[in-house]
């Protein structure tokens, strides 16, 4: 008998006893009655809350709505801040091989789950981008940063913007983009050779009809696989796939239908801290002609960094070549 990781108790196809571990402790597993011979049930997790005036530290709470954020805060206290904020559908952890190491190094490495996103709490509405950059601002007063790097990747960029447009960037000292959504990929005045707004709304329903397909088809893709040097495991590969559906249903599809209407260049054109922007060459979901390039020709005073046979995932296929880009943007 032998116990592995998946969604829910029972037997699998041979029999074996399958537990739900992922959020078991010793002192939540006890026998209960079931009907047949030698079974063991293991009892449902309780959820785990603060005591009466206790803090609860790995979570915050939304200024706009109060929704309740989960958030990861490693290295020490005083090191240089770098925020990281997170593509769609993943959680912190897609930050493994930059935040792990940077923090160990002596940097301060702070990431939320966005909301319908990982750990944080599932609801209905927010997934506009305004209350999107709000939910990182909030994040930034509720810790009390400052001379943050803002680290956006996908998404994230635009949230990373949105914020800065907003609130300023009294808290922030630098930007970096990488693999960025923004300014948009959707055609319009500002993007004469952007993709068609109905093109794309259509692929979001595609999306809709079918999220596990969708995860699973551009897996390739996402890696550049196949490219010298992206050299990702089949099992990695699996278990991001799997990070994908980190994200609720109803969280998922609100965050892919900003990308219909999304055109940030009169904002990029604001921006006013140095701006890293990286780019892989390869990138199929954020092409760098409609992405990258434009975004570092209308950040003023913008650096570009392109990496040759990079994808989207290039924080995983280049994650040396980022932390090292990173550190000396940041110059610590």
């Amino acid at each position: 008998m032998w116990a592995r990781f998946l969604l829910g108790e029972g037997e699998n196809e041979l029999g074996e006893l399958v537990l739900d571990l992922r959020f078991v402790t010793p002192d939540v597993i006890a026998p209960r009655p079931r009907p047949g011979p030698q079974c063991v049930q293991v009892a449902q997790p309780r959820p785990v809350r603060p005591l009466d005036g206790e803090i609860d530290m790995a979570y915050f709470r939304t200024s706009t709505d109060g929704t309740r954020l989960h958030f990861i805060d490693y290295g020490p206290a005083d090191g240089p801040a770098l925020v990281f904020v997170n593509s769609a559908y993943f959680d912190t952890g897609m930050w493994e091989f930059q935040m792990l190491p940077l923090a160990a190094e002596g940097y301060r490495c702070v990431g939320f789950d966005r909301r319908g996103h990982g750990r944080s709490e599932d609801v209905w509405g927010g997934f506009d981008l305004d209350t999107l950059a709000d939910d990182l601002g909030a994040l930034l007063d509720h810790l009390d940063l400052r001379d943050v790097t803002l680290i956006g990747h996908s998404l994230g960029t635009a949230e990373a913007v949105r914020y800065l447009t907003r609130e300023g960037s009294g808290r922030v000292a630098r930007l970096a983009l990488v693999g960025g959504m923004a300014p948009g990929i959707v055609r319009g005045d500002e993007n004469p050779d952007g993709v068609p707004a109905e093109a794309i709304a259509a692929a979001n329903e595609t999306f809709r009809q079918d999220r596990a397909q969708f995860f699973a088809s551009g897996a390739e893709d996402y890696f550049a696989l196949g490219l010298p040097g992206n050299d990702v495991s089949a099992a990695y590969v699996r278990k991001v796939i799997q990070d994908c559906h980190g994200a609720t249903a109803r969280a998922a599809t609100a965050v892919l239908a900003t990308f219909v209407t999304l055109e940030m260049a009169p904002e990029l054109r604001k921006i006013d801290v140095p701006t890293l922007v990286v780019h892989g060459d390869r990138d199929v979901s954020a092409p760098i002609d409609l992405t990258g390039r434009r975004a570092a020709a209308l950040v003023p005073g913008s650096t570009l960094k392109v990496y040759e046979n990079a994808g989207h995932g290039l924080y995983v296929t280049h994650a040396e070549q980022l932390n090292g880009d990173l550190r000396e943007f940041v110059g610590h």
